[in-house]
């Protein structure tokens, strides 16, 4: 008896010329009868828009759904876009890369149809990821407080230098005078924090690591911790004010209040195929070893 699998398709309302590989995997999907839920928005994209006949699905409104596996179209930024709805759901992401870099989703469009097969048969693995999570003593923090990636904290684009002043479980560690302070986990080592020097960390290390942004001096160095640490920061800002960016979505505060990172109470988990290696992700996505002289 063929299995029966319920896809939440989530996608890229920017991309339309990208838009075939989408009609191609609802088209796979449909022929091995799978239902298909997505978000209001896509669906409207998708028959307003591109004017595709998309078959009788679930509409998904407010993160409410559930599903066998999510369904990503797009890239990492969609890919984290998807990650925060799908939330402490837990429910495994398939990410097709139809962006650019891809390490989250890793799967090409170009084998869709072997990869909607592979699920059917199970065969492919799941890596979890951590998350971190940000709370505020003195107020309650806007929006969804969660990142896949990393919390940045940053200075308003006019303002001069912000000083972060950083307790690890309640000791001291140091007063960062920067123009912000990443808190990234091993999945975000590849994204802002490596742009400024970071380290690149192994998935499923068990670490979040803390790398200045543009700091004032050369003595500040990024550091790995943990990820059973709680990192307590306080801001001064000559604005009176600075930014908390979680995976690139960003929101103004008033300085001086305090702020508490700790590890999130779930994980994100990720459809890789069976022998995925992050070491040949990193030859292939950062062309190490190659010669920029051919």
């Amino acid at each position: 008896m063929t299995k029966k699998l319920k896809f939440a398709l989530f996608g890229n309302v920017y991309q339309e010329r990208k838009s075939a590989a989408v009609q191609k995997f609802i088209a796979i999907a449909s022929e091995r009868k799978a239902e298909i839920a997505m978000p209001e928005l896509f669906h409207q994209f998708l028959t307003d828009n591109l004017k595709i006949r998309v078959p009788a699905c679930e509409i998904i409104k407010d993160n409410r759904f559930d599903a066998d596996y999510v369904v990503c179209m797009g890239g990492d930024g969609t890919f984290l876009d998807v990650a925060s709805r799908v939330a402490d759901k837990e429910i495994p992401i398939v990410g097709f890369n139809t962006g650019r870099l891809g390490f989250l989703a890793n799967f090409s469009p170009d084998h869709i149809e072997a990869t909607i097969a592979d699920l059917y048969e199970d065969n492919f693995d799941v890596e979890e990821h951590s998350v971190l999570n940000i709370s505020c003593d003195e107020l309650e923090l806007k929006d969804y407080p969660f990142a896949l990636n990393e919390i940045a904290i940053l200075k308003h684009d006019i303002s001069s230098m912000i000083a972060i002043h950083t307790d690890i479980n309640d000791e001291y560690l140091t007063t960062y005078q920067a123009d912000g302070l990443i808190i990234g986990t091993p999945t975000g080592s590849t994204a802002y924090s490596l742009s400024v020097g970071g380290p690149i960390i192994v998935p499923q290390s068990d670490t979040i690591s803390l790398t200045p942004v543009a700091p004032h001096s050369l003595n500040m160095r990024p550091i790995v911790l943990c990820d059973n640490s709680e990192i307590s920061l306080r801001v001064e800002s000559r604005s009176s004010s600075f930014l908390i960016s979680l995976d690139g979505r960003s929101q103004s505060y008033p300085d001086n209040i305090h702020l508490r990172i700790r590890k999130a109470p779930y994980i994100v988990k990720v459809v890789t195929r069976q022998g995925h290696s992050f070491f040949s992700t990193l030859r292939k996505k950062m062309m190490w070893g190659a010669d920029s002289r051919s």
